[in-house]
């Protein structure tokens, strides 16, 4: 593919040609020079912000066909639960009932549930107004600018591999309780690997695989196939609620209801957030939406409500089913049942396990590629991933990489490390669109007074440090959560701050079609809770989720910056040449208005 004189780059036929068209890198010494620019480049990106309709129209536009708008609300809905209830539930449960929370791991599900909901307003709000595929990435390429976005896109596209990955290999426990064998019987033991990464499982890449070719050939089928899929796990859902209820003993419950205190069920609440992901693959659909101010909000709260629920009534049924000390860590509703003499039960709640599982992997597959398809657009990756197929109306590429990303994770590594890294990015770019949503609401660039703006940033400056800082004690306290004081006071800045945002700063814009409600103090309740639950994660996991950083950082700084840089370029001359033609045409409609000379 080439780039045209002006610097125009043009998408067709990049997947033919070099894998960044760009001009920065049409040769080493225009790639060197590049190089030198860093800084002013960085500069304008940090500072540079995406508008609403770019994102809509020209940033879309790239991937040459158009996605089909063929879904609605019940479609969404569907497609949340899908996403959602998957291995968390049905893995996890047991795992940090034992380890963290005991019996109170219901109250960790309930906890998790409210701070997923708190990123679902957030999430709709944008959805609404920036209906893209790009999701997230795209809410903070309009509101916090390019270099955050891409930190944030990194971090997504970990979220979805580590994600489709950990569920890939749940599959294969599953399957292997229903053909009545140790999933280890179907997983490779490579000894020259670390521990961790050396029971290799081609049972979970086979599957990926499947789902990939799933999700290649439609979207609207991939929603009628999630469709039956939920449907049926659903109905097995409902029988554990049903059956276990009939076994429930009370005393299992209440005997120790909370044995690892405050600090378990929160670090519980942290892993268990892993169980609520995959809702804001719901949001990257909104462009094959039918109607995006009604189907989204429904969808989106409709779903989050009803995971919610199942999930803090599936815990209650366990923990009133089985002492917690007895759980087991891989497949505590199958053992359970077992343990109470249903044995027979256990081959319908890993059937419905792995049809949930499924439901996970498909549309986890459908969300990932539109993140990377709109990534794509903006050429922080390889523009050819942009491309819809003309024929299914799905971006073929950018699946393809991803499930191919996926498939490698799950071929290596096992669970526990998945769910912790998993939750830390997730967290993190929750909190991210939350603080976007707040600058958005106060912020428009042009318009708002230099000193709102700067008391905009203080206040959002005070929300994450006080949050931070009410984190990193309750992550460095080995009690049950050390002096209360500290405590008081990053709680009493956190309300102060946002107290002074609601009344001592005007709001600069009002949502068009759906507002997420008490603003600011949602937003803000989101960036705190999102906080405090990352204060409850191992160091490993911070270790590993830095790690991951610095290497998207490395990336960008040589390769990400600078394809961003000439598009954002080229684009604002495309721009400014249509705004020279639009001037030059209007004379000529009013000559003809007035019975001048026509031009043809």
């Amino acid at each position: 593919m080439a780039a045209s004189g002006d610097g125009d780059v043009d998408i067709d036929g990049c997947c033919g040609g070099t894998l960044f068209p760009e001009k920065s890198f049409r040769s080493w010494s225009a790639y060197g020079q590049a190089l030198l620019e860093t800084g002013p480049r960085l500069r304008d990106r940090v500072t540079t912000r995406s508008m609403d309709d770019t994102e809509v129209n020209e940033v879309r536009g790239r991937s040459g066909a158009d996605m089909r708008r063929t879904l609605t609300w019940w479609d969404l809905i569907w497609f949340g639960i899908g996403a959602v209830i998957g291995s968390g539930i049905f893995v996890l449960t047991g795992q940090e009932a034992k380890n963290a929370a005991g019996p109170a791991v219901v109250v960790s599900y309930a906890i998790s549930g409210v701070c997923a909901m708190l990123a679902v307003f957030c999430y709709t709000e944008f959805a609404v107004e920036i209906p893209v595929a790009g999701g997230s990435f795209a809410y903070l390429r309009v509101e916090l600018g390019d270099f955050m976005a891409f930190i944030a896109a990194g971090n997504i596209l970990l979220e979805y591999c580590i994600g489709g990955a950990a569920v890939a290999r749940s599959w294969t426990s599953y399957f292997a309780t229903l053909l009545n064998h140790h999933p280890d019987d179907f997983r490779v033991h490579a000894a020259a690997l670390a521990e961790g990464y050396s029971q290799l499982d081609p049972i979970a890449v086979a599957v990926t695989a499947v789902i990939c070719a799933l999700a290649v050939f439609s979207t609207k089928g991939s929603s009628r196939f999630n469709y039956v899929l939920s449907i049926l796990h659903l109905a097995v859902l409902v029988f554990v609620v049903v059956a276990g209820l009939t076994k429930a003993n009370a005393a299992n419950l209440t005997a120790d209801f909370a044995p690892f205190g405050a600090r378990g069920v929160f670090a519980a609440a942290a892993v268990l957030f892993f169980a609520y992901i995959g809702f804001d693959a719901v949001s990257t659909m909104a462009e094959e939406t039918r109607n995006p101010a009604k189907d989204i909000p429904v969808g989106l709260m409709g779903a989050m409500t009803l995971t919610t629920i199942i999930y803090c009534l599936l815990a209650l049924v366990l923990c009133l089913m089985q002492p917690y000390t007895e759980m087991d860590p891989d497949a505590p509703f199958s053992v359970a049942f077992t343990a109470v003499g249903m044995d027979w039960a256990k081959y319908i709640v890993a059937f419905g396990a792995l049809k949930g599982m499924t439901s996970v992997l498909l549309v986890s597959a459908v969300g990932q590629a539109r993140y990377l398809t709109h990534i794509a657009r903006t050429h922080m990756v390889p523009p050819c991933l942009a491309q819809v197929h003309p024929r299914f109306g799905t971006p073929v590429y950018a699946t393809i990489v991803m499930m191919v990303a996926t498939a490698v994770i799950a071929l290596f590594t096992n669970l526990t490390i998945l769910s912790n890294l998993l939750s830390i990015s997730t967290l993190f770019i929750f909190s991210l669109v939350a603080i976007a949503l707040l600058v958005r609401r106060y912020y428009v660039s042009g318009e708002t007074a230099a000193s709102d703006r700067n008391r905009l940033v203080a206040c959002l400056a005070v929300i994450v440090a006080s949050s931070t800082a009410t984190a990193a004690y309750w992550g460095m306290t080995t009690s049950g959560g050390g002096g209360w004081v500290v405590y008081v006071v990053t709680c009493a800045a956190w309300l102060a701050a946002t107290a002074y945002l609601q009344w001592g700063v005007p709001k600069a814009r009002a949502p068009k079609m759906w507002g997420v409600p008490l603003v600011p103090w949602l937003p803000s309740a989101s960036i705190f809770i999102n906080i405090f639950l990352l204060g409850s994660i191992d160091g490993a996991s911070f270790t590993r989720f830095w790690i991951w950083t610095a290497a998207l950082l490395v990336y960008y700084f040589f390769v990400g910056l600078h394809a961003s840089y000439d598009t954002a370029k080229a684009l604002a001359v495309e721009t400014e040449a249509a705004r020279v033609e639009e001037g030059a045409r209007k004379p000529t409609a009013a000559n003809t208005a007035d019975g001048g000379c026509r031009f043809g």
